[in-house]
């Protein structure tokens, strides 16, 4: 057998699958199952191109994937396809100095991600005891400083009202005293709010995302938008997670999107409640794991999604910026 030969051997019969576009984003060669990863055989995808041959959704990501590989990236993805997990490479493939196709590699890593599995729940067993830590010293900011600071502002009051006709100078320093309390009473209240999600209980999903936006307006130089449906009942706990989902994707965009423009939705539909929140920044893919799309705040959204029974889904393009969506069906 010629080398040739063995080559087209080892790349067809591999558990991996391969393919090849050009610069067209035509699929040139294919080697392996590609049904899986695709949604589409090799048959039905050699010499069409990525926006012919995929379904739209997939083939936007793809056609991302290939400009990147085109500009001379090396991209590291993951991407869960039903219970299949995929880890994939796209690279530029370079002839005589110049980059003529991209090449895909792809491998089927469900039965190693036990270990990965393990880790998420260690990082999830962390986020917990960090909402239970968050919780305990919001309480002791509300239930004990804010309550003395709040009695010492009456005794100052009663001490001003004894020296008001004694000492009006003193009753003005007193005055200005109670001033100082004043503020310092009302950081107090907006740390231990930030601190506590079951503020969100307690006055509604609508006002935990005003005084959200209100926060973000004041570090934020773009447009943010707030639409919330006046008329939406929510479970406690559904609008709880709603609302750190939001915060989290707010505060992605704030932090990495390099955004100008931010909204978040809650609206109601035939098929359940939903929130979205939009930016037009520049965007990341979501399988990439390299780029930084990944972090903590995507884990603290799954999160809390499948604390609360929610359907989570994050679209992502370097033209159109991200969405995340967290939908709450037959509600």
């Amino acid at each position: 057998m010629s080398d040739a030969g063995l080559s087209e051997a080892f790349l067809s019969q591999s558990p991996a699958c391969y393919w090849i576009v050009d610069t067209d984003q035509a699929f040139r060669h294919i080697y392996g199952d590609t049904s899986s990863l695709l949604g589409k055989s090799a048959a039905e995808l050699a010499g069409r191109p990525v926006a012919e041959a995929l379904e739209p959704e997939l083939a936007k990501a793809w056609r991302d994937r290939f400009a990147r590989a085109f500009g001379g990236e090396t991209l590291t993805l993951r991407e869960r396809r039903g219970n299949v997990i995929w880890n994939i490479s796209v690279f530029p493939i370079r002839l005589e100095g110049e980059t003529r196709f991209a090449g895909v590699a792809g491998r089927e890593t469900t039965s190693w991600s036990k270990a990965e599995q393990e880790l998420r729940h260690t990082v999830l067993g962390a986020l917990k005891a960090q909402e239970f830590e968050r919780n305990m010293v919001s309480r002791f900011l509300h239930d004990s400083v804010g309550q003395n600071l709040t009695a010492l502002g009456l005794q100052l009051d009663l001490i001003r009202m004894d020296l008001e006709s004694v000492s009006p100078e003193t009753c003005g320093r007193i005055a200005e005293i109670q001033k100082l309390l004043e503020e310092m009473m009302e950081e107090v209240r907006e740390y231990s709010y930030e601190l506590n999600p079951s503020t969100v209980e307690r006055a509604g999903l609508r006002s935990a995302l005003d005084r959200l936006a209100a926060r973000i307006r004041e570090r934020f130089t773009g447009s943010l938008r707030l639409n919330v449906d006046p008329s939406l009942k929510l479970d406690k706990k559904i609008a709880a997670a709603l609302y750190q989902i939001a915060q989290e994707a707010v505060e992605n965009a704030v932090q990495h999107s390099s955004c100008s423009a931010i909204e978040i939705a809650v609206k109601s539909s035939r098929t359940g409640t939903f929130l979205e929140v939009r930016d037009n920044g520049k965007g990341f893919d979501p399988a990439d794991l390299l780029g930084g799309g990944r972090g903590l705040g995507l884990l603290s959204m799954e999160h809390y999604a499948a604390q609360a029974g929610l359907d989570l889904a994050i679209t992502s393009t370097r033209e159109t910026g991200t969405t995340v969506r967290a939908a709450a069906l037959g509600i």
